[in-house]
């Protein structure tokens, strides 16, 4: 199937048990999708014995997700980073507070033999980072700027981290990645 479109990028505040059962706090979204780049480090880890390959451990480790998002709306920046927001004082940074871990999930175009499907790629925990800061002064010709944000890919504590299905309509695939993040659709 070919790739051809990327959206509805969801996230939900993330509340695991001991055994791994997560629960998320509803579906937000951060903004419009623009990209994810999504890049996975496996263990590679190879035991020799008798001048041979006997075993080989290639399972996933970690992974960082980079979502770009067309506004850098104050809510989500202190959802994600664990900030304070309020409409009176806007958003308040503090090198004590502490990003909790979320659910991240977007909806990806897909076309095979001229048939659209929607592909839901979620990842179960994700722990968002400060963005970095760049402006720049209008020039001879406007360029856009975007957000980008970064966060780590880890495990639930029963190993799952990543959840994946494709479906013949949009509105399904948002209704399966929202209720993944805990929200009932209302119909």
């Amino acid at each position: 199937m070919a790739k051809i479109g990327l959206n509805n990028f969801r996230y939900g505040i993330l509340t695991e048990s001991n055994n791994g059962t997560a629960s998320y706090g509803g579906a937000k979204t951060p903004g419009k999708a623009i990209t994810c780049n999504v890049e996975i480090t496996n263990n590679d880890a190879k035991l020799f014995a008798d001048d041979t390959l006997q075993e080989s451990d290639t399972t996933f480790s970690s992974g960082t997700v980079t979502m770009g998002v067309d506004r850098a709306d104050y809510q989500t920046q202190a959802d994600l980073l664990g900030h304070t927001y309020t409409e009176n004082t806007g958003i308040e940074r503090n090198a004590n507070d502490t990003a909790p871990y979320v659910g991240f999930g977007r909806v990806i175009t897909l076309l095979q033999d001229n048939v659209k499907y929607y592909k839901v790629e979620f990842l179960n925990k994700v722990k968002f980072s400060e963005p970095s800061q760049e402006d720049n002064t209008k020039g001879e010709s406007v360029e856009f700027g975007t957000v980008e944000m970064e966060g780590t890919v880890s495990t639930l504590a029963d190993g799952t981290w990543s959840n994946s299905q494709v479906f013949d309509t949009k509105a399904e695939a948002i209704e399966y990645l929202e209720q993944l993040l805990g929200t009932t659709p209302s119909h």
